[in-house]
């Protein structure tokens, strides 16, 4: 398992340049890495993440040249948000406290979040005079439709773990005392599970939202080829044969 650590309490969990590259790192590295099953995102605090560290990267004075966003953004904040909806392994993301800007989207470009039930969800961009960035635009309307994403976006509204797990936005709300054994039951079905065949299918979703049905059909077609040749799918039938349970080992 890859086990992301947060450990900014004294920042909210708010990332700098240096983090988000880190991050970043440890993704690419797991991304080829045929021992991970699973990747785990927690943070160390009250909050789990309150976006990019906005003092840190104006600590000096110097004006940064015109288009400095433009170039940076699409290396760090945009290459982590791609990662995590990219790579072919689980990522599991717990939350407590707040999930600000770019903490919010680390969170929802992860396939399964646990957040505590007063925990906050919020896009501030609007709020702040500027647009949102690291796939807001794009994720939370396939998440949670048109209407509730502008309630997020445009009016810059929080929603809490429990309004958010009902919304469909996050997998499940938990008590705030209950998300350590809520995460880490769930991170264990998962490096149980038949991780080829999970990180295809993880890919086959994300590529169906923007493709035709002839375009998803021929996706699976090609991932059932791979998944069939794996040594979980034959131990998923022999399992079957003798009416067990199957022991993936993620190969």
């Amino acid at each position: 398992m890859l086990h992301i650590v947060i450990d900014r309490p004294e920042r909210k969990g708010a990332l700098d340049v240096d983090g988000q590259r880190r991050i970043v790192d440890a993704l690419e590295a797991a991304s080829t890495a045929d021992s991970l099953r699973v990747v785990l995102l927690r943070s160390i605090g009250p909050d789990f993440c309150t976006g990019a560290d906005v003092v840190a990267a104006n600590k000096d004075d110097a004006k940064p040249r015109t288009g400095s966003l433009q170039r940076s953004t699409p290396l760090q904040a945009h290459r982590l948000i791609a990662l995590l909806h990219e790579i072919q392994l689980p990522v599991v993301c717990a939350v407590r406290g707040w999930a600000a800007g770019l903490g919010c989207q680390i969170a929802l470009a992860s396939d399964f979040v646990v957040a505590t039930e007063d925990s906050r969800f919020w896009l501030p961009f609007t709020k702040r005079g500027f647009t949102p960035d690291s796939g807001a635009t794009w994720l939370l309307p396939r998440l949670v439709g048109v209407a509730r994403a502008k309630e997020m976006i445009l009016l810059g509204l929080p929603v809490t773990g429990s309004v958010a797990a009902d919304w469909g936005l996050i997998h499940r709300a938990v008590p705030s005392d209950e998300l350590d054994a809520a995460t880490d039951g769930l991170v264990d079905v998962l490096r149980a599970a038949a991780t080829v065949a999970v990180g295809l299918a993880k890919r086959g979703i994300n590529g169906a939202l923007d493709g035709t049905l002839a375009e998803a059909m021929e996706a699976e077609a090609m991932a059932l080829e791979l998944s069939s040749r794996t040594s979980d799918f034959r131990e998923g039938l022999a399992a079957f044969r003798e009416r067990r349970d199957p022991t993936f080992e993620g190969r």
